[in-house]
């Protein structure tokens, strides 16, 4: 157990599976914080660490400069996402943040293409804490601790050796990635004005800014555009070539895009998995379940990956439960 699980279950959290828990559950309206390492984060360092990154990943590299982040993915040479990235830099390092399921089997990936870059790839997950904040009272509580927070989205800051990140959304959402060694003051100051929260309150709330994630039971399963990844700024179509960009390029330019992702809610209590299927009217397959999680008030909310002729036709169901789709905060066209 590292010192920041020791800390945080001194507050009342337990470690199961490697994901930190904490009892009860926060309401909608609560404004939270949350631990975030079920994510993991790499770094890369090295005099050729951009142009190394910049022939991988979907984004622009070179626009990371400390002071903005941005969404990237990772494809196979088929345009398929392997990983999807909360990217960003600070002191001479590349930061990619994911699911850490992924953690290994993507750092190995891409040291095996590292060849004779001057690159050097390290699993940064345990000695930076992240925390999440969330919530209308989000902007008030950061204020308490820092003389100045990033006002737009994506937009990146840092004092006092912890970097403040705003996320997008329709709610005040920030990411602060802070040494271990401060992370426990940083949480004990913050929690005076928020309310502690669990892995699925942070995840909800994720799923209301339509944010996607990949994981292992969907690698390989989605084109960058079919999870909204282009809606999120997270592809630059002008950078030049990365593994899988033929494809990504040829589905922006070549006509419209059939597939979408989704924000929907489904009444039961079961929470459906990453990779299970949708099906429409027919019983036919119309796509599948990108991420889920727990509504605070009741049922799951889910983001669905599915066939826009589909949505048009209605009557989608996921084990024979009904998608009531919802509006997302961003608009399905670009």
């Amino acid at each position: 157990m590292t010192s920041w699980q020791q800390f945080l279950s001194g507050q009342g959290a337990t470690v199961q599976d490697g994901i930190i828990r904490l009892p009860g559950r926060a309401k909608a309206d609560d404004s939270i914080i949350a631990d975030l390492s079920h994510y993991g984060l790499l770094s890369l360092e090295g005099e050729d660490a951009v142009t190394f990154l910049q022939g991988q990943v979907t984004n622009d590299v070179k626009k990371l400069d400390g002071n903005i982040s941005h969404y990237s993915g990772y494809c196979s040479p088929k345009g398929r996402l392997l990983a999807l990235f909360l990217a960003f830099a600070q002191d001479g390092r590349l930061y990619l943040q994911f699911d850490r399921g992924l953690l290994e089997p993507i750092a190995k990936r891409l040291r095996m293409y590292v060849l004779r870059s001057k690159v050097v790839i390290a699993d940064r997950s345990d000695d930076t804490v992240r925390i999440g904040i969330a919530g209308n009272a989000a902007e008030a509580a950061l204020n308490t601790r820092f003389s100045h927070i990033p006002e737009t989205e994506y937009a990146q800051v840092s004092q006092d050796g912890i970097i403040i990140i705003r996320l997008p959304g329709t709610l005040p959402r920030y990411e602060l990635l802070s040494p271990a060694a401060q992370a426990a003051e940083l949480w004990t100051a913050l929690r005076e004005h928020l309310v502690p929260a669990d892995k699925a309150d942070w995840d909800w709330r994720e799923i209301q800014a339509g944010i996607p994630e990949i994981v292992g039971a969907t690698q390989e399963a989605f084109v960058p555009q079919m999870v909204n990844l282009d809606l999120l700024n997270g592809i630059s179509f002008k950078k030049g070539c990365y593994t899988g960009q033929e494809i990504v390029a040829r589905t922006h330019y070549l006509g419209k895009v059939k597939r979408r992702t989704h924000l929907a809610h489904i009444a039961v209590d079961a929470a459906p998995a990453a990779g299970e299927e949708i099906v429409d009217a027919d019983g036919i397959a119309a796509g599948q379940i990108v991420r889920s999680a727990p509504n605070p008030t009741g049922g799951q909310d889910v983001l669905a990956e599915l066939r826009l002729e589909s949505v048009e036709a209605g009557g989608l169901t996921w084990q024979g439960q009904e998608l009531a789709l919802l509006p997302l905060p961003y608009a399905l066209e670009k």
